[in-house]
């Protein structure tokens, strides 16, 4: 009888221990940001495109805008070339937004390091904005848009050429405004500019 009566303390003692453990082991925002980071920079998943990346973040990187630009997302996902790894650091967490530095291994941003924004979506954090970059090599990112037009039939080969021949005449600042907006100024005076 002392038995059981020792045996109960000691389950409900080990299974407020197990409820700790799992459920009261809250996730520090820098963490969760991190993991959003790293998990959108290396899979290649559709549903990224609106779990863990904003409509703006989308826009940036597509030539569409509002919905088109998630659709966009969605459906060239499966072909993107995903980073290898990314460190993220340099976290600063200011209510509802939050940058972040961010080193790329692999991918179309190869040895490329990324300020990046991160906004927070309820209580979920999703990438919002590339702002810049800390550290950038224009020729790698233009080497590597040329590898992927080559590879693609998004682009007539004529305007594909073109771009990359303006882009390699091109200043790393303007090589570099154009990878932060796609749908912007700058790339749209390119994209004219090629077929005139």
């Amino acid at each position: 009888m002392l038995r059981h009566r020792l045996l109960i303390p000691l389950s409900v003692l080990l299974l407020a221990l197990g409820l700790a453990a799992c459920g009261g082991s809250s996730e520090s925002d820098e963490d969760k940001i991190i993991d959003v980071i790293e998990t959108s920079a290396t899979s290649a998943d559709p549903s990224n495109c609106t779990e863990l990346q904003t409509v703006n973040f989308n826009e940036q990187n597509e030539q569409v805008s509002g919905e088109a630009a998630n659709k966009e997302c969605e459906k060239e996902s499966a072909d993107e070339e995903t980073a290898d790894s990314v460190d993220v650091s340099e976290v600063e967490v200011d209510g509802d937004k939050a940058t972040t530095v961010v080193a790329i291994t692999g991918g179309d941003l190869d040895g490329q390091t990324a300020e990046i924004e991160v906004v927070k979506d309820g209580d979920d954090w999703k990438l919002n904005e590339l702002t810049g970059f800390a550290k950038f090599d224009a020729a790698k990112i233009v080497a590597g848009l040329a590898e992927t037009f080559e590879e693609g039939e998004s682009l007539e080969p004529e305007l594909a050429s073109c771009i990359i021949e303006a882009l390699e005449e091109s200043s790393d600042a303007e090589v570099e405004e154009v990878v932060l907006n796609a749908t912007g100024q700058a790339f749209t005076e390119l994209v004219e500019y090629c077929n005139e």
